[in-house]
């Protein structure tokens, strides 16, 4: 009796550290396939992108997502990278699932803002296709940005039960392993997953630096700044994040 009683204890603590832990993610960025997406330029303009671009085509960074039940963090981390290097932006991503709330510090054209509302719940998609990611069998989801024009795949872990992701992007019914950006545009895709009890990894610093924004003046900045440079005939995304 005593043993499978102790056999069910450690069960139940086995699948509760499956649900914590941290992951590495490496987010690669082609600025062929993003320049192949602004309509305003000509066939002729993007090949000579294209060609312009070479053997730096594809950006790569290194972030972490510590998860639980309670929350997650999301962060760029300080090694870094293969092929062309930016300047490290703050781009911190904070969810409270507790309390559903979030607290995101982002670089946005050069200044610093705290985005600080209540966490709603993206509206995806789920589909029947399904494919392996960092040895987890995963579902895919999709939902769509209007302010970017972007469609989003996400493919999440249903063994793994948070409703965490990387980017801004969470609410499935499992961890999200992989998002797709516009068809390999920008892809996030966990490279290792460590299962581990967390401490003050979710912490937020006692200050925050950056202007305090809630997210309907985020969005906007967002809309007013896509819709400014296209007018102008230049890529938004090589002063926001894409």
């Amino acid at each position: 009796m005593t043993l499978i009683i102790l056999l069910l204890a450690f069960g139940i603590w086995a699948k509760a550290q499956k649900n914590e832990g941290e992951v590495t993610f490496k987010r690669t960025t082609s600025w062929t396939k993003m320049n192949d997406q602004m309509t305003f330029l000509s066939k002729q303009q993007k090949e000579k992108n294209a060609y312009m671009f070479g053997n730096i085509d594809m950006s790569t960074q290194t972030y972490t997502l510590f998860f639980s039940p309670k929350g997650s963090k999301y962060e760029e981390k300080e090694e870094n990278t293969n092929g062309y290097s930016w300047r490290k932006e703050q781009f911190v991503i904070y969810r409270d699932f507790e309390n559903e709330i979030f607290t995101d510090v982002i670089d946005f054209v050069g200044k610093t803002y705290v985005v600080e509302d209540s966490l709603e719940r993206p509206q995806w998609k789920i589909l029947n296709d399904i494919k392996e990611v960092a040895g987890h069998i995963c579902m895919k989801a999709q939902i769509k940005d209007p302010i970017k024009n972007q469609v989003i795949v996400a493919w999440f872990a249903q063994d793994i039960k948070a409703k965490a992701g990387p980017e801004r992007l969470w609410g499935l019914p499992g961890l999200i392993l992989e998002l797709d950006i516009n068809d390999g545009a920008c892809v996030i895709a966990a490279s290792k997953i460590e299962f581990k009890k967390l401490t003050t990894e979710l912490d937020l610093p006692k200050k925050l630096k950056g202007s305090k924004i809630n997210e309907a003046k985020y969005q906007q900045m967002i809309e007013k700044h896509v819709k400014d440079k296209f007018k102008e005939e230049v890529n938004p995304f090589w002063s926001i994040r894409y």
